[in-house]
């Protein structure tokens, strides 16, 4: 299973192992990380489960579809990094990802 990083605005770091086919926020939720709310549960309709990709893997995740693309001018503190975890689905070749989780969401 691919291990998934995620790190809280406060640093502190959550590494968890994740089955290939689920989400990242799927992930989060299942290992209790804090910071991905999931009001929604995944249908892509709330951006509680807004997070960074790490800027080395930007280029290495599926790019946001406009459903996605959408509901990210909603966040708050919104980068060029920031995606829906909802809407990444964990690939074999994403061991070792990082997303950080921002501020806003604790």
């Amino acid at each position: 299973m691919p291990k998934i990083t995620f790190i809280e605005h406060n640093g502190k770091q959550h590494d968890v192992h994740e089955q290939v086919g689920r989400s990242l926020m799927q992930a989060a939720v299942d290992h209790l990380v804090p910071g991905i709310v999931a009001d929604c549960g995944g249908s892509c309709s709330c951006a509680t489960c807004h997070g960074y990709v790490d800027t080395a893997w930007v280029d290495r995740v599926p790019p946001a579809d406009l459903g996605e693309q959408s509901m990210l001018e909603c966040v708050i503190d919104g980068a060029v990094n920031s995606r829906l975890t909802c809407q990444i689905k964990i690939t074999p070749a994403m061991d070792g990802l990082i997303v950080r989780l921002p501020k806003t969401q604790f």
